[in-house]
C-alpha cells in the first residue's frame, strides 16, 4: 500500500519551503506503516473568492501527490472562519462576508478542487459544523489556551501594531479557529502557503493542549502573478484562473516574464523533477528557445485544466495572432442597436472594459482597434454598418454588428 519511510519523506519534502519537522513525520510515516492506516493530511481554504487560481494548485499538486502514496486529505471548507477573514498579510481589517455569499463561494470551491485531488481520498468538511455549535464559554475557554503576546508576534499583526493601524480583536480569534479545526479533525499533518505558517503552529499547540500528538507543518511557496512580483491574488488582477477558457488562459501564461519560467514549471506544471531538470537547464545554457519553453509551458496547464486538443488550438490561435497578425477563430458577436456611437461606450457596451475611465485609458496605451487600426481618440464617433473587429489589448476580440431589432 505504502512506499517506504525514505522514499515517502523524498516525495513530501519535494518543493517545500518548511518543514517542522522531519523527525516527526518519520515517526508517524513508521506508525502508518505499521498499522497500515494512512495519515490525515489536513488543508484548509476559506471560500472569501468565487474562484480559484493558479496560486492555489500548489499545495492542492502537493496534497495530490500524498494521496497517491496512500495518503488521506481532510479538505477544510472554512465557511465560518471565512466570515472573519483571514488577516495573514492583510494590512487592514477585512469587510466580513455574508453567510450567503460565502455559501456561493463554497459550491464553486467543491466543483474546482477535484479537478486535482483524488474525490475517493478527500474527506470534506465545512468548519461551520463544530465552530458554529460552540457556546460562549467554548470561545473564552479557546481564547484562555493563547495568550495576546503571543498572537502580537505573528509578523502583520505586529507590523499594523507599531504602525497604529487597526486590528479587530476577531482578527485575533482567526489562528485559533484555524487552529481548533486541527483538534477537532485530530489531523497528523498541515499544509499551506508560507504566509500560514503562524496559523498552522498554532494549531500544534493547541493539539498539544488537548492531549493530542502535534500535526506535523508543511509550507509551500506562494506563486507570484501576471506582473512576476506580488503573489497571485485576483483582487490584484494578476491571476489565472482555473475558469479562465483555454485561449485566456493560454495568453496570460505566454505574458509572464522570463524570470517566472522556473516557478511555473516547478510549482504549476505538475511535471517531475526529472522532467524539469532538462527543460530548465536546456532554457540557462542557451540551447532553447525561452518562447518556445514558455510556449510549452502554457500547453502544458490549458491541458490540465482543458484538453490536450484545447491547448493545441489555444497555441495555433495565439501563434496567428502574434505572429501573423491574426484574429482567433471564433470571436463572439456584440449588435449594437444604434447607428453610430461613441468609440469609449462602445468599449464599455461591448464589455471589453468595465468603465468608461479604463477604456479611456486603454486608448491612451494604444490598446484598442478597429482592424488593424489603432483608435486613440476618445471623442472617435464609430459608424455601425458592416461587421467589423474591435479589439481590446492583445487577447480580448469582439465582432462589432449592428441590430435591427
Amino acid at each position: 500500500m505504502f512506499a517506504s519511510v525514505k522514499e515517502q519523506i523524498e516525495v513530501f519534502k519535494e518543493n517545500l519551503v518548511e518543514l517542522i519537522s522531519e523527525k516527526e513525520l518519520a515517526l508517524k510515516l513508521e506508525a502508518s506503516l505499521k498499522s497500515k492506516k494512512s495519515l490525515r493530511i489536513k488543508y484548509g481554504a476559506d471560500p472569501s473568492t468565487p474562484d480559484l487560481h493558479l496560486g492555489h494548485t500548489v499545495p492542492l499538486r502537493k496534497l495530490r501527490q500524498l494521496q497517491d502514496l496512500g495518503h488521506s486529505v481532510v479538505f477544510i471548507i472554512g465557511d465560518f472562519t471565512a466570515r472573519i477573514g483571514d488577516p495573514s498579510g492583510k494590512s487592514e481589517t477585512r469587510p466580513m462576508l455574508t453567510e450567503e455569499q460565502v455559501q456561493a463561494n463554497a459550491k464553486t470551491y467543491q466543483e474546482q478542487v477535484f479537478r486535482i485531488l483524488d474525490k475517493k481520498k478527500t474527506e470534506v468538511r465545512f468548519n461551520s459544523e463544530w465552530l458554529g455549535k460552540m457556546r460562549p464559554e467554548d470561545f473564552l475557554k479557546l481564547t484562555a489556551q493563547y495568550t495576546v503576546a503571543r498572537i502580537l508576534e505573528r509578523d502583520d499583526f505586529s507590523k499594523r501594531y507599531k504602525a497604529g493601524q487597526p486590528i479587530a480583536l476577531v482578527e485575533f480569534l482567526y489562528p485559533l479557529l484555524q487552529g481548533h479545526d486541527s483538534v477537532e479533525m485530530e489531523s497528523d499533518i498541515e499544509i499551506g502557503g508560507t504566509d500560514q505558517m503562524f496559523n498552522l503552529l498554532v494549531g500544534r499547540e493547541l493539539q498539544k493542549a488537548d492531549g493530542q500528538a502535534p500535526q506535523v507543518v508543511m509550507t509551500l511557496p506562494l506563486i507570484e502573478g501576471l506582473d512576476g512580483v506580488q503573489k497571485m491574488s485576483k483582487s490584484l488582477n494578476n491571476h489565472i484562473a482555473l475558469e479562465d477558457t483555454p485561449r485566456e488562459m493560454f495568453g496570460k501564461i505566454m505574458s509572464i516574464p522570463d524570470t517566472m519560467m522556473e516557478r511555473y514549471y516547478r510549482y504549476a506544471a505538475a511535471l517531475s523533477k526529472r522532467e524539469i531538470d532538462p527543460i530548465l537547464a536546456g532554457l540557462r545554457n542557451g540551447e532553447l528557445h525561452p518562447r518556445e519553453v514558455k510556449a510549452k509551458l502554457a500547453e502544458r496547464i490549458v491541458s490540465l485544466f482543458h484538453s490536450e486538443e484545447d491547448a493545441k488550438r489555444a497555441r495555433e490561435e495565439f501563434d496567428e495572432i502574434f505572429k501573423n497578425k491574426g484574429v482567433p477563430d471564433e470571436i463572439p458577436t456584440v449588435k449594437i442597436r444604434r447607428t453610430t456611437i461613441d468609440i469609449v461606450s462602445l468599449l464599455v457596451e461591448a464589455k471589453l472594459v468595465t468603465s468608461k475611465s479604463e477604456a479611456r485609458r486603454l486608448m491612451k496605451q494604444g490598446g484598442a482597434k478597429i482592424g488593424h487600426e489603432k483608435i486613440t481618440d476618445p471623442k472617435a464617433v464609430i459608424t455601425i454598418g458592416e461587421p467589423f473587429i474591435l479589439q481590446c489589448g492583445k487577447r480580448k476580440f469582439v465582432k462589432i454588428a449592428g441590430s435591427t431589432s
